[in-house]
């Protein structure tokens, strides 16, 4: 959470999602309007739903990807720097998509990495036993916070609950050196927005 010197960052009302914001992504449109307009898309979906308490905002969020597709919503955002407003988007809308289609695999890395990263487990804050059904519900929780908490918060979370994966598959030792690697590198990035975040320099 931020301390009492951090920057005060204002909120809005949230505006409704618009599949047109990814329209102009259509038929090889250049890039910097499709970055712009993943730009667009960002603030408005983070700054006007941050802090709104909103279960519907909160809700609409967590089923953005189901609604308009993740693959509609790589085109927009996967290209979009780590540390920018749309790339955190598109990791934690990854790091969701990932856990509803693997959630055996995901519970089974959570618990062999949790007992290793004992503080990360805090923040991440998964119910125990870490059982598919309760990851699912966890990473669910985490995007919902996007509405209902601090998104500095939702990034530490995302970011805890990665790192723990990552421990767990390097224990397993089952995926390659490349899939932890590729994990711990999506904790590192979310750790990092957030501090910007904290900061008040994520854009």
């Amino acid at each position: 959470m931020p301390d009492d010197q951090s920057p005060s960052r204002p909120h809005h009302r949230p505006a409704p999602f618009r599949a047109s914001w990814f329209e102009d992504i259509e038929g090889g449109t250049d890039p910097a309007l499709v970055s712009e307009a993943a730009d667009r898309a960002a603030l408005v979906l983070v700054r006007g739903a941050s802090g709104s308490g909103d279960a519907d905002v909160a809700e609409r969020l967590l089923h953005l990807a189901d609604t308009e597709g993740i693959e509609t919503i790589a085109e927009v955002w996967a290209g979009s720097p780590a540390d920018s407003l749309a790339g955190c988007l598109w990791r934690l809308f990854v790091l969701r998509a990932w856990v509803h289609r693997e959630p055996v695999r995901a519970a089974g890395e959570y618990d062999a990495g949790r007992s290793r990263v004992p503080v990360a487990e805090v923040v991440a804050g998964v119910a125990d036993p870490p059982g598919p059904d309760e990851l699912m519900a966890m990473v669910d929780e985490v995007l919902r916070g996007i509405a209902t908490s601090d998104f500095a918060d939702v990034l530490l979370r995302a970011s805890a609950f990665a790192r723990v994966v990552a421990t767990g598959r390097a224990v397993l030792a089952e995926p390659s050196d490349t899939d932890v690697r590729r994990m711990l590198g999506l904790a590192e990035q979310l750790e990092t927005s957030a501090r910007l975040e904290l900061d008040g320099r994520l854009a």
